[in-house]
């Protein structure tokens, strides 16, 4: 099935009854109860992936994210976000989570398979409205291969890499890689090496900015074409090209975003954080999506805030989570997508991933550099070997960027034809 098609067949619908409603559940159940083969057909014989404890299902404009361990949920999409609530009723039994319960006035009711890649259901019931149901595809992390038998084949990835991160000890460095086939080469499997590595998230975190700056393009909130205004006192130093530029200034939100990827620029980082509301919105994105080590809580260049405790983390598995989301159009419309990967492969620090592939290796990149920690995630954009990358490192800066070269080439001389 293209992404076309996948956004198409999940698009909410207005349902005019009760009968139709019992009739698009029983074909939901239907659907989850066949696990999904590489064709995209039911498959009968096919073994069914282990359940996961946390599932999020992915809908034209929202998530609804389920913890089943915690018993809580949370709906968030264009028309609100409930914040993590508590559901003391959910039922979790033979690997799906479902339950009814009313926030503000709204009532949901919801069956969310905890596999990756079946099919979920979301009944939306507003105050004096029609209701709304949504029927899109669970996301778990990891994510189950669409192929087992394709995927084993990226299996022995895991040891090479294991290989490069022994030897960081002697340099005082931790590290951790997560990879991701996204050509179906491998049947989507993804592997790790200490994927919950939490180091410092650098620029890195940089990521979640932009994801929630473009999904409330797609919702139709803001236009990237909306200037913002730039003064001196949002100036900081570091990486960046705006504060070379002339201040004060009125900047498109396009240029801001553009800035804080391709420059990975700190001063337009910190205009968009000021401008989306604060931290709590790519906190409440990373929640979403069960991204539980990813937190944003301070500025660029905030040395105040850092001296204080308060620190911005993530961790290969959570990169590669979001990295996949984006690239499936689960999370962005299949444009903003293309948007964030077009900011990503004009990235101007290329010191690390690109330099240690072969020239003209074609990639999408984010960087994120501190004294004590140094990364590089992002795209290998080689046709028909695509493949999303997490190389995270905490310890000595020019020792961990020689760690993530290392880590890079390892990956592309797996997964190049």
């Amino acid at each position: 099935m293209s992404k076309t098609d996948k956004q198409r067949s999940s698009s909410p619908r207005r349902a005019p009854g009760t009968r139709l409603v019992a009739l698009v559940a029983a074909a939901t159940l239907a659907l989850v109860a066949a696990p999904a083969v590489a064709d995209g057909g039911p498959g009968p014989l096919a073994p069914r992936p282990p359940a996961a404890t946390m599932a999020w299902l992915a809908f034209p404009g929202g998530v609804f994210s389920v913890d089943a361990a915690a018993r809580t949920v949370r709906y968030r999409a264009c028309d609100g976000d409930t914040g993590r609530v508590a559901d003391p009723g959910m039922r979790v039994t033979a690997g799906s989570a479902s339950g009814r319960l009313t926030i503000g006035g709204t009532t949901y009711r919801y069956d969310v398979p905890l596999v990756g890649r079946s099919r979920g259901l979301l009944m939306v019931f507003p105050p004096h409205a029609r209701f709304d149901w949504h029927v899109g595809e669970v996301v778990t992390d990891p994510m189950p291969p669409t192929d087992p038998a394709a995927g084993r084949a990226l299996l022995p990835l895991t040891g090479r890499l294991a290989s490069v991160v022994a030897g960081a000890p002697t340099t005082g460095n931790q590290a951790g890689a997560s990879v991701r086939d996204l050509s179906g080469r491998y049947g989507m499997q993804q592997v790790a090496v200490n994927g919950t590595l939490r180091p410092k998230a650098a620029s890195v975190i940089k990521l979640w900015i932009l994801v929630e700056l473009l999904r409330r393009a797609d919702c139709g909130q803001v236009s990237l074409d909306e200037r913002v205004l730039v003064t001196r006192a949002d100036v900081v130093g570091g990486t960046g090209q705006l504060q070379f530029e002339q201040i004060p200034q009125l900047a498109t939100l396009h240029k801001l975003a553009e800035y804080m990827i391709e420059y990975s620029d700190n001063t337009a980082t910190n205009v968009l954080i000021n401008y989306l509301g604060g931290f709590a919105p790519m906190n409440a994105l990373a929640d979403s999506m069960n991204q539980r080590q990813t937190v944003l809580a301070r500025k660029m260049l905030d040395t105040e805030a850092a001296a204080r405790g308060e620190e911005n983390y993530t961790s290969p598995d959570d990169v590669i989570s979001l990295l996949g989301a984006v690239w499936d159009a689960q999370i962005l419309t299949p444009a903003s997508r293309d948007l964030m990967i077009g900011f990503m492969r004009e990235q101007t620090l290329n010191s690390k991933i690109p330099a240690a592939l072969p020239p003209g290796t074609p990639v999408a990149h984010k960087t994120g550099e501190l004294p004590d920690a140094s990364h590089d995630v992002g795209y290998y954009l080689i046709p028909g070997a695509e493949t999303a990358v997490a190389f995270l490192t905490s310890g000595p800066e020019p020792s961990g960027a020689d760690l993530v070269r290392r880590l890079a080439r390892t990956v592309y001389d797996y997964v190049a034809p």
